[in-house]
């Protein structure tokens, strides 16, 4: 008997190996420039779960309802998003076939940071004061009228692409230059140009979490709660991770509800998503939130930390079963912690397999080999490497991942 098809959006590395997928069950969508220059065809050859490789504008406007008259009787199982980009094809794509999904409207407005900001705040979601801007004098009139720091970010990127925290009008055209300048995501994009929105908003102060949920119908299933470190400097990269976040639970508690208030607020139905949040004087103040699986190997930190394959879990819900008990409670905690490497030319790098084999290790690894060049730390993009831990305790995770990653050493010959 021939698997049912199951329509995923968007290419990721593990997708020839991963187990959840019947032999002949998937068709692969994704941009035909990010088949090209992702050299797709060739990494998905020989994968028993691949149909059907279909090379489809996905990110232009009609893309689902063109893709659905195109294909009327494919009669998937699910349709899933596992790129930022494909989070609105899919979702409309889903309603099309009749299939579970986070909804086209609440697809959309996760896709755009001013309009949730907007929609999350009539909601009475604590976000920072924010306003949409098209040049620099904007930015330095919301300065006057906002004193304090700022941040300057698109509003419709990825990955904390040109970001950056403001302090002075002074810095305003640069920074407004960098973040036009520091759009290009090469592999990753088609190479038609994709409009380009700024936002400018109140910087708001305090540790960042992260809210992880398995949804369906607007019901979440699961919950996690992730603790987020930066890297130090202008730009809000993420250092590390940590599952689950070391808090009290009524904090915890707290999280998870703003979060359900996120998911109300802009009608999500089925599916996973990704909340962050700032938590200022004990109130959370909304980041912005992904209708996806969280990025940075927090969905692997879940499954170590809970004993569950959350994507196993999260494919049986779009397939509309019951699926079995989900845990309300991590067995042990689990960290990642990334890499930074000043700009330049990496001359060598010691110390991985010495990681590699401390106890609770998972994975250690290095993005740049020597001769390669490291670029300056502007997006999650250009972090050097990571290292994945497992552990009893939080606070054991946290301490592993940092002596695990101070054992590895990038020798770095500067730019001239």
């Amino acid at each position: 008997m021939t698997a049912r098809p199951v329509i995923i959006v968007g290419f990721l590395a593990p997708l020839p190996t991963r187990p959840e997928f019947e032999d002949g069950s998937m068709v692969l969508v994704d941009e035909p420039d990010v088949i090209r220059k992702r050299d797709v065809a060739a990494k998905m050859a020989g994968a028993p779960s691949l149909r059907e490789l279909v090379p489809w504008e996905y990110q232009l406007p009609g893309a689902a309802d063109e893709f659905y008259n195109t294909h009327p009787d494919l009669d998937p199982a699910y349709v899933v998003p596992l790129v930022e980009y494909a989070t609105p094809f899919a979702a409309r794509l889903a309603e099309r076939y009749g299939l579970p999904g986070a909804t086209s409207g609440a697809a959309q407005l996760l896709r755009d940071k001013e309009l949730l900001r907007r929609v999350t705040r009539a909601a009475g979601i604590d976000n920072p004061v924010s306003t949409a801007v098209d040049a620099p004098d904007e930015v330095r009139a919301f300065m006057a009228a906002h004193p304090g720091p700022v941040v300057l970010k698109p509003a419709n990127r990825q990955a904390s692409l040109g970001t950056k925290v403001l302090h002075d009008p002074a810095e305003v055209d640069q920074a407004w230059q960098e973040c036009l300048a520091g759009q290009d995501e090469g592999i990753l994009v088609p190479d038609r140009e994709i409009p380009l929105r700024m936002l400018v908003e109140t910087f708001v102060r305090g540790e960042e979490y992260s809210v992880e949920m398995l949804v369906r119908d607007g019901v979440p299933l699961f919950t996690n709660i992730t603790g987020k470190t930066l890297f130090p400097g202008p730009r809000p990269i993420e250092l590390g991770h940590l599952v689950p976040a070391d808090l009290p639970e009524d904090t915890a508690a707290l999280l998870a509800e703003r979060t359900g208030a996120v998911l109300r607020a802009v009608g999500f139905g089925t599916g996973v998503v990704h909340c962050e949040w700032i938590l200022a004087d004990g109130r959370p103040h909304l980041v912005e939130c992904a209708g996806r699986f969280p990025g940075d190997g927090i969905t692997w930190l879940i499954d170590e930390a809970y004993g569950f394959p959350l994507a196993e879990r999260y494919y049986s819900i779009m397939r509309g079963e019951e699926p079995p008990a989900l845990p309300a409670r991590a067995e042990r905690a689990a960290a990642v912690r990334f890499l930074r490497a000043e700009p330049g030319e990496v001359v060598s790098v010691e110390g991985v397999e010495d990681a590699k084999s401390m106890p609770g290790v998972l994975a250690a690894s290095v993005m740049a080999a020597p001769g390669e060049a490291v670029r300056e730390l502007r997006s999650s993009w250009d972090r050097a490497g990571s290292v994945t831990v497992v552990a009893d305790t939080p606070a054991e995770a946290l301490a592993l991942a940092e002596k695990a990653a101070d054992a590895i050493r990038i020798e770095v010959r500067a730019a001239e």
